[in-house]
Order: C-alpha cells, then structure tokens, then sequence
C-alpha cells in the first residue's frame, strides 16, 4: 500500500475528504495537509507542501486538488523533483504514470466527480512507469530542471 501526501484549497476540500475515505479504505496512508475547510484558503504552500513531502521521500505519491486543478498542478511542479499531472480524466492519469512517471497528481473538483475521481486515483497509483524511451524524456526534464 502506498503512503500519500494529500492537500487542496477550499474548492477541492470535499473531493479530498471524499478521497481520503476511499483511500484509506483500500490500505493506504494518507497525509492530509489542508486545507481543512470550505474556507478560502490559498492553495500554493499546500501544493509545494504536498510536493514537498514526496521529494523527501516522506510520501510514495501526492496528490493536490482544487476547482480546477490547474494553480495546484502549478504550486506543485515549482518544487525540484515533482512531476506534477493534472489528470481530469482516466487516460491522463495512466499516460501520466505510465511515459511521465508523474509522481502527483492533481484534479479539478468542479471538473470531475467522485466516482471519475476514485478511478482516476486507482489508475495514478497502481500503473506502473514503462521507463525505456520515456525514461529518457524524463531524464531530459530533470536535467532542464537542475538548469534553473
């Protein structure tokens, strides 16, 4: 079972907490890091903490959520070693894992619904990375990061 850092702003809190649950519920263990509320709240800090806590091994995945998931994605890829994906979708989700080994993920709570939601998260955290060819697209990425 996988160890999971799991953050979102106001707009994703319900998606997250419905996440949690399913999460849980399947074996895993699941670091909530906010918010922890419908209330606004601004999202970056919880995003580069999730981010965070995957690059320092402290999580095998993350995962971030807001209305669109798109500034969460954002916040999330500014920390050196996040591969974030934002992944509305089940074909997203499993190109994500499969040729970017992309390591969060992140979803937009007022674009998918629970159900689409946890089959996306079953997806992101069981495929496999196919390395080979993308293994070297993905060594370029982490080389332009190391530039900047």
């Amino acid at each position: 079972m996988a160890r999971i850092a799991i953050g979102s702003d106001h707009a994703g809190y319900e998606l997250k907490q419905h996440l949690i649950g399913f999460m849980e519920a399947a074996g895993h263990s699941v670091d909530d890091q906010g918010a922890h509320s419908t209330e606004s709240v601004d999202y970056p800090e919880v995003c580069a903490g999730v981010g965070r806590t995957v690059r320092d091994g402290n999580a095998d995945f993350g995962i971030v959520l807001g209305g669109s998931g798109q500034g969460e994605q954002l916040a999330a890829n500014k920390v050196r070693g996040v591969r974030a994906a934002l992944c509305n979708c089940l074909y997203t989700a499993r190109m994500a894992r499969e040729h970017n080994d992309a390591n969060v993920l992140s979803m937009g709570a007022r674009i998918v619904g629970t159900g689409v939601a946890e089959e996306v998260v079953k997806i992101f955290l069981t495929q496999a990375f196919e390395g080979g060819r993308h293994q070297r697209r993905v060594d370029q990425i982490t080389e332009l990061e190391a530039n900047f």
